[in-house]
C-alpha cells in the first residue's frame, strides 16, 4: 500500500521546467509536527530508551501529518 504523499512541497519550476520534485507535502507536515513532539515530554517519558524515543516522534509525526493529509480532502 503506498502512502499518499500529495506531491512536492517546493518544487522548482525555473522556465517552465522542473528541475527538483522537492520533499513530499506529507514530509514537510511530519517536520512540523515532529518540532512539537520533540518539545513535549509525554513522549519522551514513555519511551523506555532513546532510540525508542526517536521511533514515537518519527511515528506520531507522520500519523499526524496522515491526518492532516486527510482533513485537507474534506
Amino acid at each position: 500500500m503506498t502512502k499518499d504523499t500529495s506531491g512536492p512541497a517546493f518544487p522548482t519550476h525555473p522556465d517552465g521546467a522542473l528541475i527538483n520534485d522537492g520533499m513530499t507535502l506529507r514530509d514537510y507536515a511530519a517536520i512540523k509536527a515532529m518540532q512539537g513532539f520533540v518539545m513535549d515530554d509525554v513522549l519522551c517519558k514513555e519511551a523506555a530508551t532513546e532510540p525508542e524515543w526517536y521511533a514515537n516522534i518519527a511515528e506520531a509525526s507522520y500519523k499526524m501529518a496522515d491526518a492532516m493529509l486527510k482533513a485537507r480532502q474534506a
